[in-house]
């Protein structure tokens, strides 16, 4: 039982530690999909779409792998914080977190995109 227990342990730790090196990479990556969607947002500048690049952006940060996950949460997290510190408001705020985290676990950014937004984005 001891051995077995030693052996699932060890498988368990040399996975995790396996994928260790691609961490910062997919992290680079995943703040590079939220500035992308950033941008987009505002080159767009379409009424009510704010949601949808929030939702798009977690979307295609979280794609990359944990590394991207996390830059999208803490990016995401970070926006939301100077948002209520800033007053703009903490019911906006929790809408945007909503479509934040609807992104991150793998929902359609879809579900939030305006009607008459541009395909291109």
């Amino acid at each position: 039982m001891k051995l077995i227990l030693a052996v699932l342990v060890l498988v368990l730790v040399v996975e995790t530690q396996a994928q260790w090196y691609r961490y910062p990479g997919q992290a680079i990556g995943g703040a590079r999909d939220m500035r992308r969607a950033y941008r987009d947002m505002l080159e767009a500048n379409h009424q009510h779409s704010d949601k949808y690049f929030h939702a798009r952006g977690n979307y295609d940060a979280a794609r990359r792998g944990p590394g991207g996950r996390w830059a999208a949460e803490v990016i995401s997290d970070a926006r939301e914080a100077m948002q209520i510190l800033t007053r703009r408001g903490h019911s906006d705020s929790e809408a945007d977190q909503e479509a934040n985290r609807w992104g991150r676990n793998g929902g359609d950014p879809n579900r939030y995109r305006p009607e008459k937004l541009p395909k291109k984005y």
